[in-house]
């Protein structure tokens, strides 16, 4: 077991689940704990572009951790987005924005959800609470991971909270977050040289709920058609995953970032879930387009536990 304190997001990270351990851990520090951001996956093309950016080298990778291990979440507290072994560690803490589900401790601790768009607008008023400095590095940091996880405002979890912290962290960063968040985006949008293994993992979540098991994953694109191109080897990547994982359903949403509209591909015994939760039939090619729907966690997400 290690020392330290380990404070990570999620599985197959993005943007806001990086940044956010590691502006975690530099508040963790400040408060007293000794405490290490580490990953549970690689690092996408739009995170790399932050790193880039800023020079930094990306977080250690773990994948379990061991009985008593001391440790802090943010973004997520689904055991089945989490680290393996989380059953036998110790959960100190809690840093979110999403819905909690499957969540028990044996111990009191700090449990920390506030409806944002993302999770580093928590950290942000955290860290004016307790008075800690931003500097510029974790200035960009935050403000990487609001515009990740609100389509730079556009999403409609964007909330005043998230637009009032990217304001005041774009004065700390001395940065145009419009022109730097629009290239970040793009970045994060070049998926041709990952196999559809790789695109279909990149931003996948794993949900177990009223006795049905389904992923939903997402990519987002500044073309929809291109992505959709790939569909025959996309969906017997899908049907693989629904076969090892044992899945009712996998549901792939193709987000457009420029028009913000959705494209999906449902399969599985029971995709007529996903028409009931949009009251729309899937087409021949089990697709079907979904107007101005961009959100997993607000607009895709709660209509299909509404329907299960």
């Amino acid at each position: 077991m290690e020392n330290k304190v380990l404070i990570f997001g999620h599985r197959n990270p993005d943007t806001d689940t990086i940044c956010s351990s590691i502006v975690a851990t530099k508040l963790a520090d400040y408060l007293g704990y000794d405490a290490e951001a580490v990953r549970l996956g690689k690092l996408n093309k739009e995170t790399e572009y932050v790193f880039k950016y800023l020079g930094i080298e990306p977080q250690r990778e773990i994948s379990t951790v061991e009985e008593g291990q001391k440790i802090i979440l943010v973004d997520h507290n689904e055991a089945s987005q989490s680290v393996e072994g989380r059953e036998g560690a110790e959960i100190i803490a809690v840093i979110d924005h999403h819905r909690i589900a499957d969540f028990a401790t044996t111990s009191p601790l700090y449990y920390i959800a506030k409806p944002y768009g993302c999770t580093a607008t928590v950290l942000f008023e955290l860290y004016k609470q307790h008075n800690v400095e931003i500097d510029k590095e974790t200035a960009m940091l935050m403000l990487s991971a609001i515009i990740s996880d609100t389509l730079l405002l556009k999403s409609p979890t964007c909330t005043e909270k998230d637009a009032l912290a990217l304001k005041q962290l774009e004065k700390i960063a001395k940065i145009d977050a419009n022109k730097y968040g629009i290239d970040m985006l793009k970045a994060g949008t070049d998926i041709s040289s990952f196999t559809a293994k790789e695109v279909i993992d990149m931003d996948a979540k794993l949900f177990s709920e009223k006795g049905k098991k389904f992923v939903v994953a997402q990519v987002n694109t500044a073309d929809i058609d291109d992505v959709f191109s790939r569909k025959e080897d996309i969906s017997f990547a899908m049907e693989k995953e629904i076969a090892d994982k044992e899945l009712d359903f996998f549901l792939f949403v193709i987000t457009d970032i420029v028009n913000t509209n959705s494209k999906v591909i449902a399969l599985g015994e029971d995709k007529d879930i996903i028409e009931n939760a949009f009251k729309k039939e899937l087409d021949e090619e089990d697709s079907m387009l979904l107007e101005g729907v961009v959100s997993r966690k607000k607009q895709i997400v709660p209509p299909i536990l509404d329907n299960l």
